[in-house]
């Protein structure tokens, strides 16, 4: 499998502390299947700046160390950009990284608590110069949780989703949960991730949100697919074949 979202850069954000504490990730991610990773430090949130030199750097650090220990583990590098003002500016400035710097995705994290204004404003700009953002963790966002017809057209433009693995397992609660369902039902959400922060409280684990996917979609192609072939093209900066979004004629419900 591969997690195309894992905060396992040692001290670069509220992931790992060190490198052991990173190597513990890794562990865990390949005991559970997963054989590539992309390194998601925070970046451009208010708190945290890690610009794509940086980043390259320590992916190319910790990868040194991962294949000296034979973890079997590929990391490549990537960041969990904030949504901000002049995205595309930043992104040529090499002040935020695209998927293993290619200049085709970006993983996009909204505000938790809101949808602001421009958002619609900057996923156009970066579709329109070749760059597809994939929006990180729409179920935990409280507005898209009671609309998300919301999702639905930010999808509709041209944006992708990604879910978390443990919102489909019940570990950020009944509503991330219930959130995750309807976009699931309504392929709103592409790829599942782990958005892994530590080897316990947030490990990278995807089979079992994988297993639950299995269930809610009725297949276990389209829910391995969210861990493999989609990712996969991602990382390529390829296209990836997706189901076309379904309209919403509901709203969630706890």
């Amino acid at each position: 499998m591969i997690d195309l979202h894992c905060h396992i850069l040692p001290g670069v954000d509220d992931g790992p502390a060190t490198q052991d504490e990173s190597l513990a990730m890794a562990s865990v991610a390949v005991e559970d299947g997963i054989h590539t990773i992309l390194a998601t430090p925070h970046t451009l949130n208010g708190v945290y700046l890690n610009p794509a030199g940086e980043i390259l750097s320590r992916v190319a650090e910790l990868q040194r160390t991962l294949s000296e220990k034979r973890t079997g583990l590929r990391l490549y590098p990537g960041a969990d950009i904030h949504l901000c003002a002049h995205m595309l500016d930043l992104i040529e400035r090499g002040e935020a990284i695209t998927i293993n710097n290619a200049g085709k995705y970006i993983l996009l994290e909204l505000p938790s608590q809101a949808i602001p204004v421009g958002v619609k404003d900057e996923i156009f700009a970066l579709k329109l110069n070749g760059i597809t953002p994939i929006i990180t963790h729409p179920e935990r966002n409280a507005v898209i949780q009671h609309d998300p017809d919301i999702l639905y057209e930010l999808v509709s433009m041209g944006a992708l989703g990604q879910v978390t693995a443990m919102s489909l397992t019940g570990g950020f609660g009944t509503m991330a949960l219930g959130s995750s369902e309807i976009m699931l039902r309504h392929r709103l959400v592409h790829i599942i991730a782990s958005d892994a922060h530590s080897a316990e409280n947030r490990p990278p684990v995807l089979s079992a949100a994988v297993e639950y996917a299995e269930e809610i979609l009725g297949s276990h192609e389209e829910a391995a697919r969210m861990v493999n072939d989609i990712p996969g093209a991602i990382l390529k900066g390829d296209m990836p074949d997706i189901p076309e979004p379904i309209p919403l004629t509901h709203r969630i419900r706890p």
